[in-house]
């Protein structure tokens, strides 16, 4: 008897691949299949997110295989170990428990979340209530995770107004940091440092820089002005910080999925703690349905069903993601991450050699700049690329509708476009006017980009993420292919280390040699 893994990768490569156009023609059900409307909030009024999948070239066989390779791969038995607090990150020992800051998890787990985003919602208001004098910057310190999230959600959710000023810095590109101080007065500045282990050497180097600005520019006690985000409360204790403006988050909470603890602090400084537990809220709804519901009703695992099909089967080596909301501009960046530094293995959780393509390289940028940019490309060009587009419904401006209108018009147009080719010319015979079409796109639409569907479009990802990585059998926890790069540099800096000719020179010629 063969394996069920290989039975199932074998089924899916031999099924037949009809158009997109043939798979519309064929079922006329078929929007009301992959089309699905995610509520957030009690009923239809609190909003919520429409997910289609119906431009894809999933189709019933398709679902159908799949659901049996992730049978085989135990979906259901992995998903339970990820949300009940299991060591589900195999390699490092150690479970992954970013949903129970949510409130999804192991019990004693959610109440550690709860006690600790309590201790960090006193902090948030204390110093908004003025107890740290005038407030006005935020300065927050990170890389990789610790900055991206923070990022992301800062820019979604105060373009309005922001009750304090955050400068999220990751570079140790010290430009970075200089422009933080320009634009912040140390007088009212706050500095957020950072790091799990709080000994991360880009982090640490740039939260000493900015203690000596804000001593340099008269301030008194410049630990007094830091607040610590680390899973490694000691540390940031023995670097200077008080224990009251410590904001511990457990260690089973890694890196690129802390958005959700108190390396979330940033955001409800910036935006409030009201709307941080509303993004905390809509994760959490996100959680429970992809808990909840069975194969491809289950809306992050079939997400990940149409990832594999292109990324393995139709040998699709990247996959783009667009925002057509200026909201979200820092969304194909934080995917980046998330998805190429979890999925990006070449081997199984079990140490072997994987069989077959796991992580796409994702990209992406902003619409409708991006379609003068690279849409020729994913129209005309030789690469299968698929898309996703996400948008709102309702507009983040006040200017005239008409905006909004053809922004979202564009959006639909493209994907629309993607899928029906054509040729632009008179007599339709022109080569260089002929568009292949059958190019698959999804379509992200929400009713409004507030912080609960923020948190659930993120959280979303996330679950996608983690279905591509049980699906292909990889663990998405852990991220040793980050720390060789560092190692070496650390050996450099230490003036160690044994180079090739060409790193030497570099080396040389930068006076590092």
């Amino acid at each position: 008897m063969g394996d069920p893994v290989d039975a199932a990768w074998d089924r899916i490569a031999a099924l037949p691949r009809p158009t997109l156009a043939e798979l519309f023609d064929a079922d006329p059900a078929r929007v009301a299949r992959l089309f699905t409307r995610f509520p957030l909030g009690p009923d239809e009024a609190g909003g919520g997110i429409v997910f289609d999948w119906s431009k894809t070239h999933l189709d019933e066989d398709l679902l159908a295989a799949f659901e049996q390779l992730a049978a085989a791969r135990d979906f259901a038995g992995k998903r339970r170990q990820l949300l009940t607090g299991a060591r589900i990150n195999s390699t490092e020992g150690r479970a992954a428990e970013h949903t129970a800051q949510r409130g999804v998890g192991a019990e004693t787990s959610v109440e550690e979340a709860a006690a600790l985003h309590a201790r960090m919602r006193m902090l948030v208001e204390a110093i908004h209530q003025g107890a740290f004098g005038e407030v006005r910057h935020l300065i927050h310190i990170g890389i990789g995770g610790s900055a991206l999230g923070p990022k992301l959600a800062i820019d979604a959710l105060t373009r309005d107004l922001a009750l304090v000023d955050c400068h999220v810095v990751s570079n140790i590109d010290g430009l970075a940091l200089e422009q933080a101080f320009a634009a912040c007065d140390p007088a009212t500045t706050m500095v957020a440092v950072a790091s799990k282990t709080f000994t991360t050497i880009e982090t640490m180097t740039n939260a000493e820089s900015a203690l000596r600005w804000l001593a340099q520019n008269g301030v008194a006690d410049p630990y007094g002005r830091v607040v610590a985000l680390t899973a490694s409360p000691e540390k940031a204790v023995a670097w200077g910080v008080d224990e009251t403006r410590v904001l511990p988050f457990p260690e089973s909470v890694g890196g690129r999925y802390s958005l959700w603890s108190s390396i979330g602090f940033p955001v409800a400084l910036a935006a409030g703690p009201d709307e941080f537990e509303a993004m905390l809220a809509g994760a959490r709804a996100m959680d429970e349905h992809f808990r909840d519901s069975e194969g491809r009703a289950n809306l992050p695992l079939r997400a990940a069903f149409a990832d594999l099909y292109y990324t393995r089967v139709r040998g699709c080596q990247t996959r783009a993601v667009f925002a057509y909301d200026e909201r979200l501009a820092l969304l194909p960046d934080y995917l980046q991450q998330l998805e190429m530094e979890s999925n990006g293995k070449r081997v199984t959780a079990d140490g072997a050699p994987v069989s077959g393509p796991t992580a796409p390289i994702t990209w992406g940028g902003v619409g409708t700049d991006a379609q003068h940019a690279v849409f020729q490309l994913l129209h005309q060009g030789t690469h299968l690329v698929p898309v996703d587009f996400i948008a709102s419904i309702a507009p983040g401006d006040t200017l005239e509708p008409a905006h909004h209108a053809i922004l979202l018009t564009n959006c639909f147009a493209q994907g629309a476009a993607l899928m029906a080719g054509g040729n632009m010319a008179a007599d339709g015979k022109d080569p260089a006017r002929a568009f292949p079409g059958d190019r698959p796109s999804a379509t992200i639409l929400c009713d409004d980009l507030d912080a609960a569907t923020l948190g659930a479009l993120i959280a979303f990802h996330e679950h996608r993420t983690f279905a591509a990585a049980v699906l292909t059998g990889i663990n998405p926890f852990d991220q040793f292919g980050v720390e060789l790069g560092k190692q070496m540099a650390n050996e450099i800096a230490a003036g160690g280390g044994s180079f090739d000719a060409g790193t030497r020179a570099l080396l040389d010629a930068a006076g590092l040699g």
